[in-house]
């Protein structure tokens, strides 16, 4: 059916959930396998098949909203919900790990030593690495915030300078953070503190590291001209994650890197 009497998209027939599944559990069962028995042959198995899901999954999103009209105001708006939605999940998955770092921090327990940091603990400098991210993202959301008005304003070459700039800073920050845990004189293992540090920063990583590729491809989409002023939701919903992932660094930094030193 290339013609429909309503203004909603209901999806085609598509393998792809199926095999971003199945990719999925290979990927988890991987890491399980190399943690254990020091091989990351199922991990790479898993992680090839995620990244030809995502490919292929992404070029047919493309082609609905691009090339075959799908994507009309009523489903944008709707994707737009689906966004805040995403994105107000997130925040309560933050939530656990702020809320497990004050509960713990707020009144240590006996087993601790009653102190914040545990005793033995030797938290990084606030004002060193941790710093220098802060300012890194900060100006990551500036840069992809001008990507943005460019667009609207129909300023191709701003709008690619802008989000190569963005592109850099978020791989420069995720160098920085992986210099700092190669450095970090504790471990996960180290109580509470390790766990609810390695575990808040390591996750706030991993979105970095998913908005960056989310901009990389809305910097390809860019350059292949699938933009318009007024027709570019993937651009905005990238824009958003990332500005989500700056106020959530903003709140670790000031907890946990500064205040919890």
């Amino acid at each position: 059916m290339l013609h429909s009497n309503h203004p909603y998209h209901l999806v085609d027939v598509s393998p792809w959930p199926l095999t971003g599944a199945i990719g999925t559990m290979i990927l988890t069962s991987g890491v399980v396998k190399w943690f254990h028995m020091f091989n990351m042959f199922l991990f790479f198995i898993g992680m090839m098949i995620i990244l030809l899901t995502m490919f292929q999954w992404w070029r047919d999103v493309v082609r609905e909203s691009t090339f075959q009209g799908k994507h009309s105001i009523s489903v944008s708006n709707g994707m737009r919900w689906g966004m805040i939605l995403f994105i107000t999940s997130e925040v309560f998955f933050f939530i656990s790990f702020f809320w497990a770092f004050f509960h713990s921090s707020l009144s240590p327990s006996i087993e601790i030593g009653m102190i914040w940091p545990p005793k033995g603990i030797q938290p990084f400098n606030p004002f060193q690495i941790p710093f220098l991210n802060t300012v890194i993202l900060i100006s990551s959301g500036i840069t992809i915030t001008w990507a943005h008005h460019s667009l609207l304003k129909n300023n191709n070459s701003q709008t690619i300078q802008s989000l190569v700039i963005t592109i850099i800073l978020g791989l420069y920050f995720t160098i920085l953070q992986g210099i700092e845990y190669w450095e970090a004189p504790f471990s996960i293992a180290d109580a509470i503190y390790g766990s609810s540090f390695f575990m808040a920063t390591g996750f706030h990583g991993i979105h970095v590291m998913i908005g960056t590729t989310f901009i990389l491809m809305m910097l390809i989409r860019q350059m292949n001209n699938h933009f318009s002023n007024y027709h570019h939701f993937g651009f905005e919903a990238a824009a958003w994650y990332w500005h989500f992932v700056d106020i959530v660094w903003l709140f670790l930094y000031i907890s946990i890197y500064w205040w919890g030193y």
